[in-house]
């Protein structure tokens, strides 16, 4: 069994059985072209059926001269994935990886941007460019709806369910949930939809597509870090922001204000409510805030 045919169906069975995102499988299969550029490197020769530990703990000292222990332990759970497909082909009875342990490393807590710094923001865009408007409506889509980049640049027209007072995202794994969107979005998306959008030439395979840029073409992911990041700037804002930001900003602002931790957890479409307990942690101040409301013996 070569290792470019292995990697093939793994990213065939990652998208069909699996139903991963294209970034998500982006970021599995290169994990194992790390692997195989080390193997090629220093000429050794062997197949993803043979390989053993000892290979695979020779790569990870590799790696571990150039990342940090974030990235070691993201690109080792990359791995046991891939050998666990293995396992599931019966390619493999185990999994080499079973017993390298990740390295430790802190949970990173999320940078939030204040409810001031975010009005500054939106203050900084140009609104006398027809982007202006287009960017003023992104800024206020990615804050109060909490989306992922990925979630924000897939939006459609045909998504937005205005008189319902929500909006269908299209999350990981191609799964969908309604987002609750306020009246102040609606009115710049309609601004920017109504009276700018109209006047762009639009190619068809992108007519739905809400945010377009001045070719008629889906935004991508780059131009949308782009936007942030000159607007930060322009801002004068000292962080360094991401649209990803605006999606941490949207989450901690709810819990500081006393909404619940689930209901954050669909609105964000975390598969675990592990993964939206990190918000707990950026302000502590809500958990006094609930006993003193909730219990008996405050």
């Amino acid at each position: 069994m070569k290792w470019q045919q292995t990697l093939e169906d793994y990213i065939h069975y990652l998208k069909i059985e699996r139903g991963l995102s294209a970034n998500s499988i982006s970021s599995y299969s290169r994990d194992v072209k790390k692997l195989i550029g080390f193997l090629e490197d220093n000429d050794i020769s062997i197949s993803p059926i043979k390989i053993e530990k000892d290979n695979i703990q020779k790569f990870i000292y590799n790696i571990a001269k150039e990342v940090n222990a974030r990235s070691q332990s993201r690109t080792i759970s990359g791995l046991r994935s891939f050998f666990d497909f293995l396992i599931f082909e019966n390619y493999r009875e185990t999994n080499p990886l079973e017993l390298i342990e990740s390295p430790k490393i802190g949970r990173k807590l999320p940078d939030t941007l204040s409810i001031k710094d975010i009005d500054t923001i939106v203050s900084a865009i140009d609104l006398s460019k027809p982007q202006g408007e287009r960017n003023r409506a992104i800024i206020e889509t990615l804050y109060s709806c909490g989306l992922r980049v990925s979630e924000l640049i897939n939006l459609k027209i045909s998504d937005l369910f205005f008189d319902e007072g929500f909006i269908k995202v299209t999350g990981k794994g191609d799964k969908q949930r309604f987002v609750p969107i306020g009246k102040l979005t609606q009115k710049y998306i309609n601004i920017y939809k109504n009276e700018v959008r109209t006047h762009i030439s639009i190619l068809d395979e992108h007519r739905d597509i809400l945010f377009l840029n001045r070719r008629g073409k889906q935004l991508t992911r780059a131009m949308i870090f782009t936007i942030v990041k000159q607007l930060g700037e322009k801002a004068g804002i000292k962080k360094t922001i991401s649209p990803h930001t605006f999606r941490h900003s949207f989450a901690t602002h709810l819990l500081e204000n006393g909404a619940d931790l689930r209901a954050i957890q669909l609105m964000l479409g975390h598969e675990s409510i592990t993964t939206t307990e990190v918000y707990m942690h950026v302000d502590k101040s809500h958990l006094r805030s609930v006993v003193d409301k909730f219990h008996p013996r405050k």
